[in-house]
């Protein structure tokens, strides 16, 4: 079959989702019945030992900024009637934790509670956001470093983990209950390298319980139970694992997992749609290192936070931001989603959802449910690319978030010659994904070193050299034969 050059119509896209209709034709979905509906398709979540769905419930669009006519709550509870086992929310959501208290509270998941039950809550996974840098109260900012909370008395991570569990599973005024716990933790919206930095205080350098250390040293203590940063006396265990997200910068990203020698983070959140190649992107930067490294990833604002669709490309801030219906005929959510869940690396993606509907064909979440069933392999590079072109086409600006522009393929970085030896740090790729590294010595191809995912800073790429070069040219060459070189010396 030929691929269209042209935006589907209306028409086209009803016949993409036969399967859809078919499927659900006998729902009463407003009363969540889902008998009919298949189990859905879940993928390895990296090394840590749980297969995820590859749709996950975001806990933004009308879960956080709630419409008058859209109770949030029945959302949350067809998700889970649907069998969708990934769960997100976070501390900047406005009410979104508030939320999913009330869902868990009719789904017997609030701990010490009669009838608790303790399976279901141990057959989903639920994450939750920080964006505090600081382990510990009381510290100045710093230049580039976002420290924020929607609580009026959270001063740092460890506070907004304990105000996570007081409004998912306590009285929201600072208690929970024995048992309580964040499947993950992510500190939240990484922009800026100077917030690596912060962040792996305490960790990288001397750890000073009487001084300033960074949120990760804080948050392993919540996950161990341990208490060497004496911000946790009691020795809770809250939280199981601990990750970050980010929107924004592919270096910081890189960073921020490259630093991770002390077996901190499990997970990422990241920002990836097929507008992704706009700017510097994700999928050949930062995830194949995450991918590698066997952390979760989830990808996120996969119709940029609706300015796929109806708005401007801005952050949403009101109700009226949240976008209602499925898809558009010329950007239909099916290819969108995906585009995502065929990246090499991603294992689920998380989506906000407007509303849900008794008719199938308008209910966001089994819409989304549905295209959502895909294998890692599922769609062709042809297919990908026309997807991106399309997207590209009509919607040129929308991912606002993120901050670096293209700026090609770079050479190798952070290149050093010691005692004969090359090292050097990745290249930072293109559309295309790095291949390999040229080392030309005095004008001549004197070797090649494969790309791989670079996993630690401490572990550059290296070439071993002879002693009587006295011209050294390293190149990064990406699979689309492109090439940049750096001369040294």
């Amino acid at each position: 079959m030929k691929t269209k050059k042209y935006p589907l119509t209306r028409r086209d896209f009803i016949k993409v989702s036969a399967a859809t209709t078919a499927a659900v034709s006998a729902m009463s979905l407003g009363g969540c019945n889902v008998e009919k509906v298949p189990a859905p398709m879940k993928r390895p979540f990296g090394k840590l030992g749980f297969n995820v769905t590859t749709l996950g419930l975001g806990g933004q669009a009308s879960i956080q900024w709630t419409p008058d006519d859209v109770d949030p709550v029945p959302i949350i509870l067809k998700a889970f009637e649907l069998g969708v086992n990934y769960f997100d929310t976070s501390n900047l959501y406005a009410k979104s934790q508030l939320h999913y208290h009330s869902a868990f509270e009719k789904l017997n998941l609030i701990p010490g509670k009669e009838n608790y039950n303790k399976e279901l809550r141990e057959s989903i996974w639920l994450t939750s956001k920080t964006a505090m840098r600081w382990g510990k109260p009381g510290w100045p900012e710093r230049e580039n470093v976002n420290n924020r909370s929607n609580g009026e008395n959270v001063k740092c991570a460890v506070d907004d983990v304990k105000r996570s569990l007081t409004q998912i599973f306590g009285d929201g005024e600072g208690d929970y209950p024995e048992g309580a716990y964040l499947d993950m933790v992510l500190c939240h919206t990484l922009n800026h390298p100077d917030e690596v930095d912060v962040l792996y205080e305490g960790l990288e350098t001397p750890l000073d319980p009487e001084g300033n250390f960074g949120a990760l040293v804080a948050l392993r203590d919540l996950r161990d139970g341990t208490n060497l940063t004496g911000m946790n006396p009691k020795n809770e265990k809250l939280i199981k694992h601990i990750g970050f997200s980010g929107h924004a910068h592919p270096p910081a990203m890189m960073d921020m997992i490259q630093r991770d020698e002390y077996g901190i983070l499990d997970g990422m959140l990241v920002a990836i749609n097929a507008n992704d190649k706009t700017k510097m992107n994700m999928q050949h930067n930062v995830i194949p290192i995450a991918e590698a490294k066997g952390m979760g990833v989830i990808g996120m604002k996969v119709f940029a936070d609706a300015a796929m669709y109806h708005k401007a490309a801005t952050w949403s801030q009101t109700p009226a931001d949240v976008y209602r219906k499925v898809g558009s005929p010329e950007l239909p959510s099916k290819t969108l989603i995906e585009y995502t869940l065929t990246t090499p690396g991603v294992h689920t993606l998380i989506i906000g959802i407007g509303q849900i509907d008794d008719d199938p064909m308008k209910c966001q979440l089994v819409q989304n449910f549905y295209a959502a069933q895909i294998a890692p392999d599922g769609m062709n590079a042809k297919e990908r690319k026309r997807i991106e072109d399309q997207a590209k086409l009509l919607k040129p600006e929308s991912n606002y978030f993120q901050v670096v522009d293209k700026t090609g393929l770079s050479g190798p970085r952070d290149i050093k010659l010691e005692e004969n030896k090359l090292t050097w740090q990745s290249a930072l790729a293109d559309d295309e994904a790095i291949e390999h590294y040229e080392i030309i010595l005095d004008g001549s191809l004197a070797g090649t070193v494969l790309h791989k995912p670079q996993l630690y800073k401490s572990k550059p790429f290296e070439f071993q050299m002879k002693g009587s070069e006295n011209e050294i040219i390293i190149a990064a060459v990406d699979k689309g034969g492109n090439r940049a070189e750096i001369r040294l010396g």
